[in-house]
């Protein structure tokens, strides 16, 4: 690095090396005309960034989500002015609902341009402000610094989230003092500076649980983020408490231990695992936030049920329910101070959830298998999750748009290990998220085999991207669960409006021959006894690959979602 004495470099040199020093190891973006003096330092310096070039800035910011939520560091994305800041929103309000630390640096129009109808010219600040935690433009060179630090001070630590920063083509050129190149080595990943629970609040619910007859936990995505999934299972394992998540929340507890109910609510849960929130007289909501999805619109838990909620976000507590003990906190420490707790008593007895939730788990699979058994053509997406689980190794990586595959993943593809395994984007539940998140995955975890799924309808917002990952050489599977029509709102027009189907049906494609034209080796399958086969082949492939499965239309399937169930 550079002579620091009197030394100085320009702002493009100083955003790079602010990167640098919070610990950046990739970057994802797509060059334009304002990145040019920005393109130029990464060129030039010494920095040991990886920048991986991509086809659409939506698609960087979806790379970097993924990324990020496989590290634990924050994922970096960056465009350029204009249709570059406005395509590369979509991922930062998914990563900052999500609660991943994502950073979107977009280069701009010129600071002495402003207000003189530039071309391009567009209010990234106010564009990038109700998206982000924290967002900003940076109109001076000197600023660079201190706003990068900022940025990654509000991404990492409380409830994580998204962040702007605005760098206009000027300021890439003005001068920085290399003095004030420096970073908080806490902010590199995250939680930051975790904070544990107010004094008397685990001890309080802890208290409340012991106090109840049938108590059923919630996780959301917040035990995940936490890591706190070792002490969540010491707690499980301690009280044999039935544990359930939600889809976020897959990976809070390994989905083969014997406590682990499975996902419930409106999307993924099933009428087995439902009744566990049916029947519970306390629920504890743990980095959860009790959403539409997970309370199946708030039908349950049902009124007067008591509720204990943990979380890092004050904001979640007694918003959706009366809560009875908030604690407020880091999980993993909130359930250290717990588990302690109960190392010092010897006067306390197990529920019984292993034992439930046995039972519930082997009703619920039973008639998986069945369906996952059949012979019948289109393929049923249930034979599709039982052949994955035969060919993908325990430590392997999956990322799902939120639509076809999501349901049947949630509901049945049971992850061996806890941590985060299963990748979708529930917050905003955009289409075409999977497959280039797949592969910023994928960066952030060579060694786990990653699988990107997806429904023919999101297969066409993104399939450009395959040739990032062709380029890369990423040894990626994505499987295509193809039924020529926007299945979710197809099946919902099926349950909702009598059947009167209306603009969801489009052309079939051949995904295999499209993946084929990217040079991604691909398989195209109708028939169910063609299927494992297939997917075992694309597996073992040492490149990325392609397998595109005809299966049975939603709208005539039984997918594990509640609101098409009735």
């Amino acid at each position: 690095m550079e002579d620091r004495a009197n030394a100085q470099v320009n702002g493009a040199e100083a955003m790079v090396r602010m990167l640098q020093a919070q610990g950046v190891r990739h970057i994802f973006g797509l060059c334009g005309d304002t990145t040019l003096p920005f393109y130029d330092a990464m060129l030039r310096l010494d920095h040991g960034i990886t920048h991986v070039l991509t086809r659409d800035e939506r698609n960087a910011a979806y790379m970097a989500d993924g990324y990020s939520r496989v590290t634990g560091r924050v994922g970096v994305c960056e465009g350029p002015s204009g249709g570059g800041a406005t395509y590369i929103l979509p991922g930062l309000i998914e990563a900052n609902e999500s609660s991943y630390a994502v950073l979107a640096i977009t280069t701009d129009i010129s600071v002495a341009s402003y207000g003189k109808y530039p071309l391009t010219e567009v209010d990234q600040e106010a564009l990038m402000r109700p998206l982000t935690k924290w967002n900003g433009v940076i109109r001076r060179a000197d600023h660079i610094p201190r706003m990068v630090r900022a940025a990654f001070r509000a991404m990492t630590t409380g409830r994580p989230g998204a962040a702007h920063i605005g760098l206009p083509y000027d300021v890439q050129y003005d001068p920085v003092d290399m003095a004030d190149i420096w970073a908080d080595p806490a902010t590199r990943t995250y939680p930051a500076y975790p904070q544990a629970p107010a004094p008397g609040a685990a001890r309080a619910a802890l208290e409340a649980i012991l106090s109840a007859k049938s108590p059923l936990v919630v996780c959301g995505g917040g035990v995940v983020i936490a890591g706190a999934w070792d002490e969540l299972a010491r707690l499980a394992e301690r009280l044999d408490l039935a544990v359930a998540t939600s889809i976020s929340g897959q990976g809070a507890l390994a989905e083969t231990h014997p406590n682990c109910l499975g996902v419930v609510g409106s999307n993924g849960g099933t009428d087995e695992t439902w009744e566990a929130m049916e029947t519970a007289d306390l629920v504890v909501f743990m980095g959860c936030r009790a959403g539409s999805t997970t309370t199946a619109r708030w039908e349950a838990p049902a009124p007067g049920t008591r509720v204990v909620h943990f979380d890092s976000d004050p904001m979640v507590m007694n918003a959706n329910y009366p809560t009875e003990v908030a604690v407020v906190g880091d999980l993993r420490l909130a359930l250290a101070e717990v588990n302690a707790l109960l190392d010092g008593r010897t006067d306390v007895a197990g529920f019984g959830g292993a034992a439930a939730v046995a039972d519930r788990v082997a009703r619920k699979f039973a008639a998986f298998e069945r369906r996952a058994a059949s012979d019948a053509a289109p393929i049923r997406p249930e034979r599709v999750i039982a052949a994955l689980l035969k060919v993908l190794p325990g430590d392997a990586t999956l990322v799902s748009d939120p639509g076809t595959s999501c349901p049947y993943l949630a509901a049945f593809y049971r992850l061996p290990l806890p941590g985060r395994r299963l990748i979708t984007n529930r917050a905003h539940g955009a289409l075409g998220y999977a497959l280039p998140a797949a592969l910023g995955a994928w960066f952030g975890r060579p060694e786990s085999k990653v699988v990107g799924l997806m429904g023919d309808g999101s297969f066409g917002f993104a399939c450009g991207e395959l040739e990032t990952v062709a380029r890369c050489g990423a040894p990626i599977t994505y499987v295509v669960f193809s039924n020529a029509g926007f299945g979710w709102i197809k099946a919902s027009q099926a349950a909702d409006k009598g059947g009167r189907f209306y603009n969801v049906d489009f052309a079939r494609t051949d995904q295999a021959a499209v993946a084929a034209a990217y040079g991604i080796k691909s398989w195209h399958v109708e028939a169910p006894g063609e299927l494992e086969r297939a997917l075992a082949e694309a597996v073992a492939h040492d490149g990325p690959t392609l397998v595109d499965v005809v299966v049975q239309p939603l709208e005539q399937a039984a997918a594990p979602v509640r609101r098409w169930m009735g």
